[in-house]
């Protein structure tokens, strides 16, 4: 959440998918998660309707349509037709879910709920009839209040819990998503337990999805009721949005298995807010964490590229393991995130993920991630489709915002496969347009095998000057042992500040005889040294940014999601011209070129937000935290905030959410400045 739009709200469900070719395996490592796991639901306390065995797979329309007019039935039939068309019910989708804003206001002069006779004139039956010859499954949506969440008032079902799910039923409804909006003070266990009562009471198996935020903990209750409950608020389609969520669900692990699962909303991807990096880290995470996999983009529009991350069967193969454990934290120290998870058949998933905004090295072995000592294991990289051998060692290097999503096994038949190679850049790549920058690029046999003819090849833009001072040749490396290269990089005269792709290749052989490629791609930033003296940080050019909810807004406020809807930022009634307006969980990295010596600014929560919001404010000069503030509400006035950052290269600007949820985080950087 955010701001608290007009609503809070998503749900999922799904079936086995088939076990894949044999040789998919999974990796990772190091040290021990911050956060404590929740209890483990008793035994004999989950839903005993049987269903969601594996993390429900579907579709759900509110995350591309809101209460918008094209939300229809037209729509609905179509994503039903898609998914036969595409694949994606051979992959594993099942269920086609209604959200909000299906039936009109009123019941009629039964008490029954009415279908919106614009948006689906033939009526939900009719509908569902249509979603289910096609082999498919219809979900639907109300809240356990007197009204749903969006701002129309769309009647809910406290108070008509039995005749809604006999409605529910009797139209072929296989899926109900239970809101939690005008609940009107009533626990949250008695409302959810009734609802549960009554889909009993139907003889129909429904899906429950308990959807009332984690504002009462129901990771700790809910798996005597429902299938599925909501551990979050509602995400949205940022990054900013997608993190918090994952590190609030993350903890959960223990209470999640067949037939109850922690769910932190649906899908976001292929909707536009994130590039196709951050949608695989979205999915890749929410497999890893065996939560439902709910479409929420409309697939009439979607491109070939999301269709490629959401039908990745290596993926979802991680999210419908039968064994239904949730991946853990091992280690996520400086946002170098490594989260395992137990499969059924004895390997291990593992996600490298990289929260920052540069490449990093993530690493760790297959003893840490679970695995029996071996003489040789099986790697399986799950977006590259590739399968190698390694002596224990796992190791990528990461994109910014990146995931490595491998598969591991203690494997017999290891030496079928090339050695792994893990390849690195050492050196951070910021490159003042035309000086000369150095690099150290590392090719390194992580495999049980050498790899043999090794050589490394460094490409950049047109234009730009690459040339290797050292060898890029090796004849033979061993296990463990590297092939370093020193490069001198120049980006021409007048190159605008920016992102710049480098490619680091290797090619080398495999004892067996076969010739292996492997490439990884850097993200190089040509930077302006910052003005003499210094100046407002604010108009430097960013090297990175990232936001809980909408852009981060120079000399305005956050305001809501969309680019430049920002108001004067004002703290505690002090208006500041110049500054930073932002929304936790944010990011944002500026170069300071080692020739700046402190920034300061005011700091605070917007009064926008009137009475509500809690941030904490830090200043990081490169890897070192060089001043934070505790948290700040905003009944505070505006906080000084001063960090010394004498020759760091990079100066990186992060505002936390205070630890209670990003609810209205709304975040000024007042009077930002750099002395130079």
């Amino acid at each position: 959440m955010r701001h608290l739009p007009s609503r809070p709200t998503r749900a999922s469900r799904h079936r086995v998918l088939g076990a894949l070719a044999a040789g998919l395996l999974c990796a990772a490592g190091a040290v021990v998660p911050a956060a404590a796991h929740s209890p483990a639901p008793t035994a004999g306390t989950r839903a005993a309707n049987g269903l969601a065995l594996t993390p429900p797979m579907g579709f759900n329309n509110w995350n591309s349509t809101h209460c918008r007019a094209e939300f229809n039935e037209e729509m609905v039939k179509g994503i039903a037709d898609i998914f036969v068309e595409k694949g994606l019910k051979e992959a594993g989708y099942e269920y086609v879910n209604l959200d909000d804003c299906w039936a009109v206001p009123e019941r009629d002069a039964e008490g029954k709920l009415v279908a919106d006779p614009v948006r689906f004139p033939h009526g939900i039956e009719a509908v569902a009839d249509y979603v289910h010859a096609k082999g498919l499954k219809l979900g639907i949506y109300t809240s356990a209040g007197t009204r749903t969440c969006d701002s129309v008032g769309i009647p809910g079902a406290l108070g008509h819990e039995f005749s809604d799910a006999r409605q529910f039923a009797d139209w072929g409804v296989d899926y109900l998503k239970y809101d939690n909006c005008n609940n009107q003070g009533v626990d949250a266990k008695e409302r959810y337990t009734t609802m549960r009562d009554a889909l009993v009471a139907t003889g129909r198996p429904i899906v429950y999805s308990i959807c009332e935020w984690g504002q009462n903990k129901p990771w700790e209750w809910a798996a005597e009721l429902g299938n599925l409950w909501r551990t979050t608020g509602d995400i949205n389609d940022s990054w900013g949005s997608m993190l918090s969520i994952m590190k609030q669900n993350l903890p959960l692990a223990a209470a999640a298995g067949p037939g109850h699962w922690n769910d932190p909303d649906m899908l976001e991807v292929g909707n536009g807010g994130m590039t196709d990096t951050e949608y695989r880290t979205h999915f890749s995470m929410w497999s890893v964490m065996a939560a439902p996999l709910l479409i929420g983009s409309d697939l009439r529009t979607a491109s070939r590229e999301t269709f490629d991350i959401l039908s990745n069967e290596e993926v979802i193969a991680v999210d419908q393991d039968p064994l239904g454990k949730q991946g853990e934290v091992l280690s996520s120290e400086d946002g170098r995130w490594v989260v395992a998870k137990e499969m059924k058949d004895g390997s291990r998933a593992v996600a490298l993920f990289n929260e920052t905004g540069s490449a990093q090295r993530i690493s760790t072995t297959a003893a840490a991630v679970g695995l029996e000592r071996a003489s040789g294991y099986t790697v399986r990289d799950l977006w590259e489709h590739t399968t190698r051998n390694t002596a224990g060692a796992l190791s990528a290097t990461v994109p910014a915002h990146g995931t490595v999503l491998l598969r591991v096994a203690a494997d017999p038949r290891w030496a079928a496969h090339p050695p792994a190679v893990e390849l690195a850049l050492d050196g951070s790549p910021l490159v003042e347009a035309g000086r000369t920058a150095a690099l150290t690029t590392e090719v390194t046999d992580l495999g049980r095998t050498p790899a043999l003819t090794v050589s490394a090849a460094l490409t950049a833009p047109s234009g730009w000057r690459v040339e290797a001072a050292s060898p890029t040749r090796k004849a033979a490396l061993p296990t463990g042992r590297a092939l370093a290269t020193r490069w001198r990089v120049t980006a021409p005269a007048g190159t605008p500040p920016g992102g710049y792709d480098l490619t680091l290749t290797a090619q080398y052989r495999s004892p067996s005889g076969g010739r292996v490629r492997s490439a990884v791609p850097f993200r190089a930033h040509v930077v302006v040294p910052p003005p003499a003296g210094g100046g407002y940080l604010g108009d430097l050019p960013q090297l990175s940014a990232s936001n809980g909810y909408g852009p981060v807004e120079k000399d305005t406020s956050n305001g809501e999601s969309a680019a430049g809807d920002g108001h004067p930022l004002t703290i505690g009634g002090q208006v500041y011209a110049k500054g930073l307006g932002v929304h936790a969980a944010s990011s944002v990295e500026y170069y300071a070129g080692g020739a700046c010596t402190a920034v300061t600014a005011q700091v605070g929560v917007d009064d926008e937000k009137g009475a509500k919001g809690s941030v904490a404010f830090e200043i990081w000069a490169d890897g070192r935290k060089a001043a934070s503030t505790g948290v700040l509400t905003n009944a505070m006035a505006p906080q000084p905030l001063s960090a010394d950052v004498t020759g760091a290269r990079v100066v990186r600007l992060v505002v936390t959410d205070g630890g209670d949820g990003v609810d209205s985080d709304h975040g000024d950087w007042g009077d930002l400045r750099i002395t130079c």
